[in-house]
């Protein structure tokens, strides 16, 4: 078998790659579902917010009537941290074409305490009933061949602390949004990069959920260093994405009084837009 067959072989399949693992939740009752948080996913000290998004969104994914999200709107209101976790979920609305949900996700502090660590509310719907119809200006990301860009195995890890999540993940960044990792960071809020899970699974609609939140943060090419917290990201997931890698472009044109946005885009092997964002964040300037 030639080294590309085997490399194929090895492939993860969707629902049984780590991914999938670390994401499933446990039907305790109606509407209540146990996780345990995996450390696997985790950057500096918390939790991902990508990853986090893509518990919530497996656990409405399983408690409304549709399975594909569409829009997921997520603030963060604490770190999570890896442990266990309870996501309680509640039907909002369902419809013929859309069904609207809302969840949170609890832990419990130093004394006991219930502690609410991120809430979302979301539509889901089929992506595979959409039509074919598409008019738009949007273009691809101009990212060189995977082989001219760069990964975290590449360099030094970016910041101090946790890097864990960069083991779970295939990235190969655009050389021209890597002056930080240089000591020379660009000025523009600008970040490309290849995508993709480590142990080769393909990309659906939940792992897009985490392709938004993945990739370093802007700030370090506007030269910021440290963490970057989510305080709301919005996603929406436009249609199930083709196998192979995905293309990934995120952009920042503001920070201001502390805070900066970041457009993302997601490009799957097909040329298609299938997942776009926009999230505020806090930046910490001393």
């Amino acid at each position: 078998m030639s080294e590309a067959a085997t490399a194929q072989a090895a492939r993860a399949a969707i629902g049984d790659s780590e991914f999938d693992r670390d994401t499933a939740v446990t039907l305790r009752e109606p509407g209540v579902y146990d996780i345990d948080l995996s450390a696997g996913w985790t950057i500096i000290s918390a939790v991902n917010g990508g990853y986090l998004l893509a518990v919530l969104g497996r656990a409405l994914s399983d408690a409304l009537p549709h399975r594909d999200p569409f829009t997921v709107s997520a603030h963060y209101l604490t770190a999570s941290q890896p442990g266990p976790a309870v996501v309680r979920t509640d039907v909002v609305r369902t419809g013929r074409t859309l069904s609207t949900g809302q969840a949170s996700l609890f832990q419990y502090d130093d004394e006991g305490r219930e502690v609410e660590r991120i809430r979302v509310l979301a539509s889901y719907g089929d992506l595979d009933a959409l039509p074919d119809d598409v008019r738009t200006t949007a273009t691809p990301p101009a990212i060189p061949p995977m082989e001219h860009c760069f990964g975290p195995e590449d360099g030094p890890a970016p910041v101090d602390g946790s890097s864990a999540i960069t083991e779970r993940l295939m990235l190969k960044l655009d050389p021209a949004t890597l002056g930080w990792a240089l000591g020379a960071p660009s000025g523009k809020g600008e970040m490309r990069s290849w995508f993709g899970l480590a142990d080769g699974r393909d990309p659906d609609p939940l792992s897009l959920l985490l392709a938004v939140d993945a990739l370093p943060p802007t700030a370090f090419e506007l030269g910021i260093s440290g963490w970057v917290p989510t305080v709301e990201l919005t996603v929406h997931v436009r249609c199930r994405p083709a196998p192979g890698p995905l293309r990934v472009s995120i952009t920042t044109r503001n920070l201001a009084g502390g805070f900066l946005e970041e457009d993302a885009e997601v490009w799957d092997s097909a040329d298609r837009l299938v997942a776009q964002s926009r999230q505020l964040a806090r930046v910490r300037l001393s």
